[in-house]
């Protein structure tokens, strides 16, 4: 039986990425919830301002559950990174419970 030669590597495809002046800006978030079905992850980006009852979604990002997996993975070596430059960062034990109006499966980051 004759060998197949191998198959070359597909090139690496370059994508343009293009970022508007108005999305480059940024929007602050201090607040992350997220639900998730059995198909995909829904992560609201929420301002929430001391003493105001009332928070505002700036941004929702709707994800793939993979995807959902590749995030948790490229933040945690990048918190992994930014640590060894800066030392660890330190999380808020007491911080306080938000009443939150949504449905469904919820985590809070």
């Amino acid at each position: 039986m004759a060998q197949q030669p191998p198959t070359p590597a597909p090139e690496e495809q370059q994508i343009n990425i293009e970022l508007s002046e108005e999305i480059a800006e940024g929007e602050y978030a201090n607040l992350a919830m997220i639900a998730h079905s059995s198909s995909e992850f829904v992560i609201d980006f929420i301002r929430l301002m001391p003493g105001l009852p009332k928070a505002k979604v700036k941004a929702r990002v709707v994800i793939t559950p993979e995807h959902a997996k590749r995030l948790l993975s490229a933040l945690q070596d990048n918190l992994d990174r930014y640590e060894r430059s800066f030392g660890p960062v330190k999380v808020q034990t007491d911080m306080a419970s938000f009443p939150m109006n949504f449905s469904g499966t919820m985590g809070e980051a």
